[in-house]
């Protein structure tokens, strides 16, 4: 471990991502190839797979040139009691995918309502359509971006959780997907290597009406997405959203910080 701190050590500007597994995760070839191509001199993208969140902050210590963090599955939501400012956005949204550090201060934002609009945009417009009604799947951070951008757009939404405490319903209350022509899924579901995992929708109801969008984006057509175009239904994988994302954060970390203060607990 101190061989590997040391050679981090070594790049006046170190930014990184952390989750549980990473195994799953575009971020340092994205941004690695952003550095190269770019000639970002000196900067350089490590993965910090931690089981717990509180380790977070034994990388930050020991990291005095780390400038920056992604935060992914399933630390959006814990991460918040680490943080000593937050932007309105992420507050309102309750989840944090970026970390901007600063003199010694943790900034939070989430990047994932930002990518999420501009896709889901792009994806409506694609299609020229305006759907009123949509379901979320799943209820953890990655939901809660989603439903603020559903919010924003005035697109009524119900979130399914397997647990019914979790969502406003659960997948066996869902007897008729006719009046959801949007369906988003924010789960992990189907994710490599778990490709052969998908919500338990009745697939079967679905029509050439349908707009599915996966947040997954590895495989780049999910069970989910091919269950769902098997019916007709148009379909959009997360990989765009993550592009947005990770360029907001890449802005986020370029300007000064200015944001309110917000207590933190650990």
């Amino acid at each position: 471990m101190q061989d590997f701190n040391h050679t981090l050590l070594q790049h006046e500007n170190l930014y990184g991502l952390i989750g549980y597994p990473l195994s799953h995760s575009f971020s340092k070839e994205y941004f690695s190839q952003k550095f190269d191509t770019e000639q970002i001199a000196d900067s350089f993208y490590e993965l910090f797979p931690i089981e717990k969140m509180e380790l977070m902050m034994a990388i930050v210590r020991s990291h005095p040139n780390l400038r920056g963090l992604n935060v992914t599955i399933p630390y959006k939501e814990q991460v918040l009691g680490y943080l000593n400012k937050l932007d309105e956005s992420a507050r309102a949204i309750g989840a944090v995918n970026c970390i901007k550090i600063e003199n010694g201060l943790l900034f939070g934002y989430n990047t994932d309502a930002y990518g999420f609009e501009q896709s889901l945009r792009a994806f409506l417009q694609q299609h020229q359509t305006q759907p009123q009604q949509a379901l979320i799947l799943g209820t953890g951070g990655a939901a809660k971006a989603v439903a603020f951008i559903l919010k924003k757009l005035e697109i009524r939404f119900i979130t399914v959780s397997r647990e019914a405490r979790k969502g406003d319903c659960t997948y066996s209350d869902l007897t008729s997907l006719q009046h959801y022509p949007l369906i988003i899924n924010t789960t992990p579901l189907g994710m490599s290597p778990d490709v052969a995992t998908c919500p338990p929708l009745s697939y079967e109801q679905l029509t050439d009406q349908h707009l599915l969008y996966d947040l997954v984006y590895n495989p780049t057509q999910t069970l989910f997405l091919q269950k769902g175009a098997a019916q007709g239904a148009a379909t959009q994988n997360g990989l765009p959203m993550l592009y947005y994302q990770a360029e907001q954060a890449w802005r986020i970390w370029q300007e000064q910080a200015t944001l309110p203060y917000f207590n933190r607990t650990h």
